[in-house]
């Protein structure tokens, strides 16, 4: 290989480079032709953390959102934030997962405000138990899989009518690395989100010739409110960076691109897989 050459393509891996970080750190980039124009999304739990990062990436790339969460406090903060960067077409409603009327006006915002329904992410997640799988009492048992796995089936078959109507489109669920690699302390949770990766399979498969997809991100260890516990405390983090190859944890901002990559057309061949960003973290069933 020549000089020149060479120093193309190491010019080129630069760029490339500095374009990811760049997308992780919030600078803009080309909104020319964004990807997801004319898509209408619903994100759950989405006003903190990984939910808003998803909800504020695909309006970034063209979509019109519906945001929620259960408190009315923190879905009008969550729109103000995102309008006040110029992220306009997006709505927010106050929604528990675990409730059918919830669910049902949550499809209703999205008919009414933007037209319909084209993408469907299932962010959210109840932990009310710590301990060992089988040290988990039955109350907090039923809680997490009514959350964690129990909406998520309910809201894809809610939204199936919506998702028809427009031709197809695409659910993406949000589990964990821990659906694949359990964690010891987060027994119970960590079973939940394996079940997830089996409801993106079965259902990948069922929706397969109705252009709908099912793909699932299983985050790692990634700096959010919910995982303070393990990121904050010097001991804890020290422990957990052993078990990450790249020696830090994920922001939510990394898991929004990874999703708005899956509801593209630029994953228009992807359907039942699971998508795991975990900076190098084991994470094989």
């Amino acid at each position: 290989m020549s000089v020149v050459r060479f120093a193309r393509l190491s010019m080129m891996t630069s760029e490339n480079a500095k374009a990811a970080v760049n997308m992780t750190t919030g600078v803009k980039y080309s909104t020319v032709h964004p990807r997801l124009a004319g898509k209408v999304a619903i994100v759950t739990a989405s006003t903190d953390g990984i939910g808003f990062a998803i909800a504020r990436r695909l309006l970034k790339d063209g979509a019109s959102v519906v945001v929620s969460s259960r408190k009315q406090k923190n879905v009008e903060e969550a729109v103000r934030k995102l309008q006040s960067e110029g992220l306009q077409a997006v709505s927010g409603i106050v929604c528990h997962v675990g409730k059918k009327d919830d669910r049902t006006k949550l499809f209703d915002e999205a008919s009414s405000k933007f037209g319909g329904l084209d993408i469907l992410v299932s962010n959210a997640a109840a932990n009310p138990a710590v301990g060992a799988v089988l040290d988990c009492e039955e109350e907090a048992w039923d809680k997490i899989f009514d959350i964690n796995v129990k909406s998520a089936f309910l809201l894809s078959k809610e939204a199936l009518p919506l998702l028809r109507k427009r031709g197809g489109g695409s659910i993406v669920y949000v589990a964990s690395i821990a659906g694949l690699q359990p964690f010891p302390v987060l027994g119970a949770y960590s079973v939940s989100k394996t079940a997830l990766l089996g409801l993106t399979k079965a259902a990948a498969q069922s929706l397969a010739t109705e252009n709908i997809r099912v793909n699932c991100l299983a985050p790692g260890i990634i700096k959010t409110r919910f995982a303070q516990a393990i990121t904050d405390p010097d001991t804890s983090r020290d422990i957990a960076l052993q078990s990450i190859p790249m020696q830090r944890f994920g922001v939510p901002d990394e898991m929004g691109s990874v999703v708005a990559f899956l509801c593209s057309e630029d994953a228009a061949y992807i359907t039942g897989e699971t998508i795991v960003a975990s900076g190098g973290m084991q994470s094989r069933l």
